[in-house]
């Protein structure tokens, strides 16, 4: 299948209704990415009132962060809402089970909310304690970000696998999630923030179990009848995995393999998170 890749934005005045809010180890997260902490929406992954970037020149709690990040964290209206979806899903990313970040807003009724963020797999715990300025780290979480975003919130069970040590899986997981959907780096936090993502053998499972980010959202363009994958938000759409990465010969249960690096040329990113549906 000959897929079109077209690039589309969410422009800065736009209203987002509640809806659409929607080292080295050869292992695997579980995540069931219609759940909370994963699912992650293309409008939250760079939210105009808090991009990643703003949380990395301070420590990872609330009293440390920048007044400007906790302005958007707090803002009772939808770009409040869009960043916290996106804070919630960096502190799970980067911090570890028994880490957290908690702090209250007040809503447009006057309501105060009390959130507490779990860490969870904690590609940066050490953030709680000093400014992100690690690139490992930084794309670690991002790889992190841009696999548990769904274009639909739906709910689906991922294996997100690399070659980080904090990943880990079985061979019961691999037998079970075997159909490899694609693969996702980047870094997010950069002043020019970027992520890509390819699609894999799988995509087409990914698809049925409602998950497109690796592929796109396929539309039919209405002038030439041909399909389009629409990026989910800041996701650039690469194509085909093979292609662009490289599989780690480390596990050689095929087609279970996760891969290794992808990148072009003499650029290869190492911080790559391969995911798997069953």
């Amino acid at each position: 299948m000959s897929l079109n890749f077209a690039a589309c934005a969410v422009a800065d005045g736009d209203d987002v209704s509640a809806e659409e809010l929607v080292d080295e180890a050869t292992g695997a997260i579980i995540n069931g990415n219609g759940l909370l902490l994963n699912a992650l929406t293309p409008n939250a992954l760079t939210p105009n009132a808090l991009t990643p970037n703003a949380l990395t020149p301070n420590a990872l709690t609330p009293n440390s962060i920048s007044p400007t990040a906790m302005t958007a964290i707090t803002d009772p209206g939808t770009r409040g809402a869009l960043s916290r979806e996106l804070l919630r899903y960096i502190v799970s990313c980067a911090l570890r089970p028994d880490q957290s970040f908690s702090f209250s807003w007040t809503d447009s009724a006057g309501t105060v909310h009390q959130e507490v963020y779990h860490g969870d797999l904690g590609f940066a715990d050490w953030w709680v304690h000093h400014p992100l300025a690690d690139d490992y780290q930084k794309e670690w979480v991002t790889a992190c970000l841009a696999s548990r975003t769904n274009w639909y919130g739906t709910a689906v069970m991922i294996s997100s696998r690399g070659t980080h040590q904090k990943t880990g899986s079985t061979e019961a997981e691999r037998s079970t999630y075997k159909f490899r959907e694609g693969a996702f780096w980047g870094n997010l936090f950069t002043s020019t923030p970027w992520v890509r993502a390819c699609y894999s053998d799988g995509w087409t499972r990914a698809v049925e179990r409602g998950r497109e980010c690796a592929v796109g959202h396929i539309e039919t363009d209405p002038v030439t009848g041909d399909p389009i994958a629409r990026p989910c938000g800041a996701i650039t759409l690469v194509g085909p995995c093979e292609y662009w990465c490289v599989v780690d010969p480390s596990n050689d249960a095929v087609p279970s393999n996760h891969f290794r690096s992808c990148g072009v040329g003499s650029y290869n990113n190492y911080n790559v998170l391969t995911t798997f549906v069953p």
